[in-house]
C-alpha cells in the first residue's frame, strides 16, 4: 500500500495493489485491517451459508462478504462488513466496483482484538448512512446483538433464541445455535 498523509478517495483505494491486506477508508484515511482468526472466519462462512441457502432461488437479493460499501464522499468512507445483504430491487444490472450507499443488512463478526467503542462507531455509521439492520455476532460469547435505527438494541444469548431478519430478508429466521455450529 502506498504510504501517504493526504486523504485518499474511494477510487484510489479501489486501485491499491493486492498486497494480501484488507483496508477500509474512514473519512479519507486508510485503515489496515488485521487478518481474521478461526472463529471469526468460521462464523462469517456459517452466516453466509444460512443467508445464501435461504435466498437461493427466491430472488430476494445478494449476499456478500467484505464488499466495499462507499458510505460517504468528500472525504470518502468505504467500509467492508463481514457479511452484507442488498435487496434485489436495489441491484443494477451493471454493478461494478464498490457499492455506493449502505447495504440493507450489515453483519459484523467480532474478533478478540476488536474494541467496543470502534464496533459501536461502525454500527452507528451504518445506521446513520441508511442500513436498516446491523447484526453484531460475538463468536466467543455466542451472542448476537441487533441494531435498528431509532430503536434500542436487542441481544440474543441462548442457542434457542431466534434471529429474525424477516424485515430485511423476507422469511429469514434461524436459531443462534445454527450460527455457532
Amino acid at each position: 500500500m502506498p504510504e501517504t498523509s493526504r486523504l485518499v478517495t474511494a477510487e484510489e483505494l479501489e486501485k491499491f495493489p493486492d498486497d494480501g491486506s484488507r483496508y477500509e477508508l474512514v473519512e479519507g484515511r486508510v485503515i489496515r485491517m488485521s487478518p481474521v482468526g478461526y472463529l471469526h472466519g468460521k462464523t462469517v462462512v456459517q452466516m453466509i451459508f444460512l443467508l445464501q441457502r435461504h435466498i437461493s432461488g427466491r430472488r430476494l437479493g445478494v449476499v456478500f462478504t467484505e464488499l466495499g460499501v462507499k458510505l460517504a464522499s468528500n472525504p470518502d468512507t468505504v467500509r467492508a462488513p463481514d457479511v452484507a445483504f442488498i435487496r434485489q430491487d436495489r441491484i443494477p444490472a451493471n454493478a461494478r466496483g464498490f457499492w455506493v450507499g449502505a447495504p440493507d443488512l450489515a453483519v459484523a463478526v467480532l474478533s478478540p482484538g476488536d474494541r467496543a467503542a470502534e464496533v459501536q462507531e461502525k454500527v452507528d455509521e451504518y445506521l446513520r448512512r441508511g442500513t436498516a439492520l446491523v447484526v453484531v455476532i460475538d463468536p466467543e460469547d455466542k451472542t448476537v446483538a441487533i441494531f435498528r435505527p431509532s430503536t434500542a438494541s436487542t441481544t440474543l444469548r441462548s442457542d434457542h433464541d431466534l434471529l429474525d431478519l424477516d424485515e430485511i430478508v423476507p422469511g429469514f429466521r434461524c436459531r443462534l445455535g445454527e450460527i455457532f455450529e
